[in-house]
């Protein structure tokens, strides 16, 4: 049966010569995998530019339950990214998030307000200008709503450290192993108070945050693969 829904791309791997298998996370579908045959050909409607790390797209599918690769009828972009390609800045975010998706993202069923929020915050970036170097460290602990481990609302002058495994703020003297110290639980506090809004982040702690924040997602997500691609984006939102 054909469906409409739009798209997200996350992951494509070579099947043959000439087909691709591409991971999508749909609205429709949660994520899925296509097959795409004929990609290489002239006569090959999809073209590579629509199948980079997260792209938006408009797709006509077909779909069958508990098939393991579904088939494209046809795919075009939804959103045509306006600066996100030409700004090395805004590419190495979406590396980046690309890759922390293709790790985190599993559901194979439709969850439609986590594919808004992705939706949202990747046109959000395309047209953003300032607040580039933080938008990782904003995008990540609002997902954190989505995953059903965003931490709880409690940071106070007593309870000042963050405790990963809980997602709570705790007393210095309660004994763990996976605490976050201050200033950055309170970078923490300030991620959470703030929404989507900027704080002020000292840029030489940066990068440490975003280390703590893929740590807490490591923590209630088993199975995570490392993740490496934050280690260029730094240097490149730092230069």
């Amino acid at each position: 049966m054909l469906h409409h829904t739009r798209g997200i791309i996350f992951h494509q791997v070579k099947y043959s010569e000439t087909s691709l298998i591409v991971k999508i996370y749909t609205e429709q579908f949660g994520l899925q995998s296509y097959m795409i045959r004929g990609i290489r050909s002239k006569k090959s409607l999809v073209k590579p530019a629509l199948l980079q790390p997260l792209t938006l797209a408009d797709m006509v599918v077909f779909h069958k339950e508990n098939k393991n690769i579904q088939h494209l009828k046809e795919i075009k972009i939804a959103y045509p990214f306006n600066s996100i390609p030409f700004d090395i800045r805004k590419s190495s975010v979406i590396i980046f998030l690309n890759e922390v998706l293709y790790n985190v993202i599993r559901e194979q069923e439709s969850n439609r307000n986590l594919f808004e929020y992705l939706y949202n915050s990747i046109v959000s970036l395309d047209l953003i200008e300032k607040g580039i170097a933080d938008f990782p460290l904003h995008f990540l602990m609002q997902l954190t709503k989505h995953l059903g481990f965003y931490p709880k609302k409690n940071f106070s002058e007593q309870n000042s450290v963050f405790d990963m495994q809980e997602g709570i703020f705790v007393q210095q003297t309660i004994s763990s192993n996976i605490l976050i110290l201050k200033p950055y639980s309170e970078y923490f506090a300030g991620l959470i108070a703030a929404g989507n809004e900027p704080i002020k982040i000292n840029p030489s702690h940066r990068t440490i945050l975003l280390e703590y924040l893929i740590q807490y997602f490591k923590v209630h997500i088993p199975g995570i693969k490392e993740i490496k691609s934050h280690h260029i984006l730094q240097s490149v939102l730092n230069d």
